[in-house]
Formats: C-alpha cells, sequence, structure tokens
C-alpha cells in the first residue's frame, strides 16, 4: 500500500487550520540574506578533467549553465551542450513532481518515506557554509566528494544521493546543487509543511572545494556549539530554533549517528510537535550502551539528542521554543524564511535564474 494514502489521513488531522499559513510575499522574499561563495575555478589535477565553461543566461524564469564536470568524469555538460536546452519554471516543477513522487516509493524504509533523508541531504549540502572564508554552502554540491561524503556527519546520505542520482539520470540538465536542495523544498512541502520560496541557479565544482569535516552539528554537544556552528552560517539564536524543528521528521540509526529512534509520534509529517513534546513530557536519560540521548517517561518509544534539550535549557532559545510550541503558524512562517535562507548559502546572487524565488506546487494542489 503506498505510504501516502496512509499519511495524508494523519497529515490532514494534524494540520487542520495550519494550510492558512500566509505565504511569503515579494517583501519578504527581499530580505533573504545573500551569503555566497565565488563561482568555480578550474583546479590542475593529473586526470587531465576539466571543468566546462558556465553561462547563465536569464530569460523567460530559466537559464543555461553547462554544468561543472567533476574530477570523477561526469558527463554531465555534455548532455546540456547537446540539447542547448534552457529550463523553464515549468521544467524545474517537473524534476520537483518526480522527487515528490520518489518521496512515496519508499516501501518499508523507516515509516514510509523517503522526505525526512531527503531533507537531510538538502540541509547538510547547504549547512556547510562559512561566512568568512566564503566557502560551503549548496552552490556546489561537494558532498558528491570524498572526504567529505564520508564525514560521520553524513552517514546514510548515500542513500539519499544514489535516489537523487535516478531523478538526475532523467534530467542531466539540472545541477547537483539544484537538485538536491529542491529535493528537501518537496520533502518540506511533500509532509505537510509550509512552502518553501526557492530558485535555481546552483552550479557543480569540484572535489577541491570540499569542506573540512566539523561544520555540521555535533549532536552530543551544547549552547556554545550550536552557536557556534549556526553562528558561522550567520543564523541567530530564533533561527537555530526555527530550524531545529525540523526534527519533527525522520529518525536517528544506530549504524548512522549512534543514536536510535524518532522524535516524534508522526515523523512523516511536519508539525510543531517535536517544540510541544519538549515542554510537555518528561525527558529522561536513556539507559543503554550508546551515545547519551534522551527518552519520553511515558511511552520510552521517543528520543531527544542533548542538542535538542538544550532549547529548553538555555533562556534565550528556550522563549523562542515555547513561542513555537504554542503557535504553529509562527513557526511555519519562520521555519519558511529559515530554510529558504539556509538553502541557498553560498550561492553567488548573479548566478540565480530569478529575481525572486519561486514557490513550487505540490502534487496535490496541481491535481484540483
Amino acid at each position: 500500500m503506498s505510504s501516502a494514502l496512509l499519511r495524508n489521513p494523519v497529515r490532514r488531522a494534524a494540520v487542520a487550520g495550519i494550510r492558512a499559513t500566509p505565504r511569503a510575499n515579494a517583501g519578504f522574499r527581499a530580505s533573504f540574506r545573500h551569503n555566497s561563495t565565488a563561482a568555480p575555478t578550474p583546479k590542475k589535477s593529473n586526470t587531465g578533467l576539466f571543468l566546462g565553461i558556465a553561462a547563465l543566461a536569464v530569460a523567460g524564469g530559466g537559464f543555461y549553465y553547462l554544468n561543472a564536470a567533476n574530477e570523477a568524469g561526469s558527463a554531465n555538460a555534455g548532455a546540456q551542450a547537446k540539447a542547448n536546452f534552457v529550463p523553464t519554471r515549468d521544467d524545474y516543477q517537473k524534476v520537483y513532481n518526480k522527487i515528490a513522487e520518489l518521496l512515496d516509493e519508499a516501501g518499508e524504509y523507516d515509516d514510509g518515506s523517503y522526505g525526512p533523508l531527503i531533507l537531510r541531504l538538502a540541509w547538510h549540502a547547504s549547512g556547510t557554509y562559512d561566512k568568512e572564508t566564503k566557502t560551503g554552502g549548496s552552490n556546489y554540491a561537494t558532498m558528491r566528494f570524498q572526504p567529505e561524503s564520508l564525514h560521520g556527519a553524513n552517514n546514510g546520505l548515500n542513500i539519499a544521493r544514489d535516489l537523487m542520482e535516478k531523478i538526475k539520470k532523467e534530467h542531466e540538465w539540472i545541477s547537483y546543487g539544484d537538485l538536491w536542495t529542491l529535493g528537501g523544498v518537496a520533502a518540506i512541502q511533500e509532509m505537510a509543511g509550509p512552502k518553501i520560496p526557492w530558485r535555481p541557479g546552483r552550479v557543480d565544482g569540484f572535489a577541491a572545494d570540499a569542506t573540512p569535516d566539523g561544520r555540521l552539528p555535533d549532536a552530543t554537544q551544547g549552547a556554545a556549539h550550536l552557536r557556534a556552528i549556526f553562528g558561522r552560517m550567520g543564523f541567530n539564536d530564533q533561527e537555530i530554533v526555527a530550524l531545529s524543528g525540523a526534527h519533527a521528521l525522520g529518525r536517528c540509526h544506530t549504524d548512522r549517528s549512534g543514536f536510535t529512534g524518532p522524535w516524534t509520534f508522526s515523523p512523516t509529517t511536519l508539525t510543531n510537535d517535536y517544540y510541544k513534546l519538549l515542554f510537555n513530557e518528561t525527558w529522561t536519560w536513556k539507559k543503554w550502551n550508546g551515545p547519551k540521548q534522551l527518552e519520553d517517561k511515558g511511552t520510552k518509544s521517543l528520543m531527544m539528542l542533548p542538542t535538542d534539550y538544550v532549547l529548553v535549557q538555555d533562556r534565550s532559545f528556550k522563549k523562542y521554543a515555547k513561542a513555537y510550541a504554542d503557535d504553529v503558524n509562527l513557526w511555519f512562517k519562520d521555519f519558511s524564511k529559515v530554510v529558504a535562507t539556509l538553502f541557498e548559502l553560498g550561492v553567488p546572487t548573479e548566478q540565480f535564474a530569478a529575481k525572486e524565488p519561486w514557490i513550487m506546487k505540490t502534487l496535490e494542489e496541481q491535481k484540483a
């Protein structure tokens, strides 16, 4: 049975009244921060592989560029050049649709959806940005390369990259950075979350552009660590707490992070239950041989990481977490804004195909 059939009734019940959340307007979209890295330049290599000439031409809402051929021998640039293809907004909507359909092909995987996994790929591909050195971020899709692909924080994301490779083969013209972040947008929106403004323009870089280990959060740490990691990307306390709400989705695995269990009772539907549970449940340290994590005292089936629990311990974090626990529409608004910013980290403004971000339609909206 399709997991969509199982989840949709739950979603409708969980998000009654939430769909009225206002979409981001032009003024809001124009307020995005444009933190960026420079476009990639060819690196010397013993393999003799080269970077295709990148050309961005914004026209009619679409753009054309030759993808950067990676050092492992990517054939994407040739595929784009052969067709002289100028993708439009409709072409990106078709890619979105393919991703959305893929999410429900998970079968027995986790809770019946690839959504949380695809969202994690988009987040980890974007969350390596360093505002001081202007390196990292979603622009170069460097998780394709070692050692970044082997960083501990990226354990298990080879599954997500392999899934997205299926979409890439059908749409060779799209860059990996655009594909992965569009996947994050689709995952959020198809799992009953808010609209996430998005636009294309990322290009693929070299293995030499890969970021060092340690740029993603360490779940065993506390408030100072969160501020250091997210502050490096340019985020403040409110944005840190808003982003943390994505833990309403998915679960941890002992063979990846070492932790185990879901954060909420509905890990494939995006709600503000993550915040509610932090305040309403009694959390105790789990007695087991794994890393330190908390479990709910009542059912012992849910978990929270040390970096989750700090949101109700730190005074500044706590006020935002409480506000989001009390008002899902407030969280959806703030979450939409901060995720859109996250997915654009590292991308020079001039690369974008559109001046203003787009709102992609969900599969359900397209059937109406």
